[in-house]
């Protein structure tokens, strides 16, 4: 799926999930799936706010980059 087609999805029927690594606070970002494997990303403190949406290439080099370590903070 290209980006331009993960933008025009609407997203308001979408399964949000947390982290089962999310702290007490609420900090923490939530996903939902999309077709072809895609994902959407949004902060579950302000749901309303656009979530970011990543192609499965995308989804996968982010994943696999944290795995790595290349995360700095």
């Amino acid at each position: 799926m290209q980006k331009d087609e993960l933008y025009a999805l609407d997203l308001s029927a979408m399964t949000w999930e947390k982290s089962s690594f999310s702290l007490a606070n609420g900090d923490c970002v939530e996903v939902a799936q999309l077709p072809g494997s895609a994902v959407a990303v949004r902060d579950s403190k302000n749901p309303q706010r656009e979530p970011l949406r990543f192609t499965a290439a995308e989804w996968s080099a982010f994943r696999s980059g944290i795995a790595a370590g290349e995360l700095k903070s």
